[in-house]
């Protein structure tokens, strides 16, 4: 799998994390346990400091990397969709990214707050916990409720059950 060291910086990653062989994680980049990075995710901490709280997921072809000398900390069971573009500071615990996003310099993301697909945030905003965000540039639209919390969890386990499973259940076919 392309894990590369950058000028001293080097990737931690814990041994119950999932990281793609088709992911490219390069510098400082802190992967907890059950973490599941998907095939096409890159993760550059060249840079910066990237740091992904245990029970998240950054799914396929899903980028982060963050400025020089700053940190981007995803917090626990935070959940990057396909495709999407972080570069900011931080994602607080349990909220969801999604499918195609892009998260501009300096947003912060409260706890359980849903940025939904194809969302654009600014740079510099923060959007409050609890909160939907959709559209470009980014607006609220309603309120996270119990529906949306069990719809997220459902599938945050379904990450951490694969990230467990991958290691020894994917198997090359030539």
């Amino acid at each position: 799998m392309p894990i590369y060291e950058f000028e001293g910086r080097r990737p931690d990653i814990d041994e119950a994390a999932y990281v793609s062989e088709t992911a490219i994680v390069i510098g400082d980049v802190r992967i907890a346990p059950q973490v599941y990075i998907g095939h096409g995710a890159i993760l550059r901490g060249d840079y910066g400091t990237i740091i992904i709280g245990a029970q998240s997921a950054v799914e396929e072809g899903a980028i982060i990397h963050i400025n020089p000398r700053t940190t981007c900390e995803l917090e626990r069971r935070v959940t990057i969709g396909h495709g999407a573009m972080v570069h900011c500071p931080h994602i607080a615990t349990g909220a969801v990214i999604g499918i195609g996003a892009i998260l501009s310099f300096g947003v912060s993301v409260g706890a359980g707050a849903i940025v939904a697909e194809g969302a654009v945030v600014p740079n510099g905003r923060e959007i409050p916990a609890g909160v939907i965000v959709a559209g470009n540039p980014a607006r609220e639209i309603g309120r996270v409720g119990e529906r949306h919390r069990d719809f997220w969890n459902y599938g945050k386990d379904l990450y951490v059950d694969l990230a467990r499973r991958y290691p020894t259940g994917l198997r090359r076919l030539e």
